[in-house]
């Protein structure tokens, strides 16, 4: 029941291969849904997706949670591009829904000299590279653009404070 061979350096420096992967699910579970019952223990889908590049373009730069919790510090705008369903269910306190098929119409509204974060559910999630490959595509400046690759399911998963939509 894996998902293909992962490639993995043994100690006398040879490629050894190891299916470790399990089999995608039917119905993937794109974020951590929280267990109920139990007081901060979700589940995790590991199965559905692609694993996407710590840098996803030049210029670009990828954040983590340290740097996306200063940015909400300085009230700088940050991104949500998830379908709207996924957005309204929960997301990152303050954080703007433009879902990734949209962001070129919503382009003119994201200030071009001030960073932006964006994100999605994850670094399996491929919502948040293809928004940014589209406005860098389409001339938006690269160093305005910050990448939280962990998306929703790094911060639900240290347990950071996500919120409705109704209350963004």
């Amino acid at each position: 029941m894996t998902h293909g061979p992962i490639r993995q350096h043994g100690p006398d420096s040879h490629a050894v291969e190891i299916d470790q992967r399990p089999a995608r699910r039917v119905d993937p579970i794109r974020v951590p849904e929280p267990i109920e019952g139990s007081d901060g223990l979700f589940v995790v889908d590991a199965t559905w997706g692609e694993i996407y590049p710590m840098a996803l373009a030049p210029g670009v730069r990828t954040v983590g949670e340290l740097e996306v919790i200063e940015h909400l510090r300085r009230g700088l705008a940050l991104i949500d591009t998830r379908l709207e369903h996924f957005y309204v269910g929960s997301t990152i306190p303050s954080a703007r829904n433009i879902p990734h098929p949209e962001i070129l119409e919503h382009s003119h509204e994201l200030l071009a000299d001030l960073e932006t974060v964006f994100f999605c559910n994850g670094p399996q999630c491929a919502a948040t590279p293809s928004a940014i490959r589209s406005l860098l595509d389409a001339g938006h400046a690269p160093d305005s653009i910050l990448y939280y690759r962990g998306g929703m399911h790094d911060w639900m998963t240290l347990g950071l404070p996500v919120t409705t939509a109704a209350h963004a």
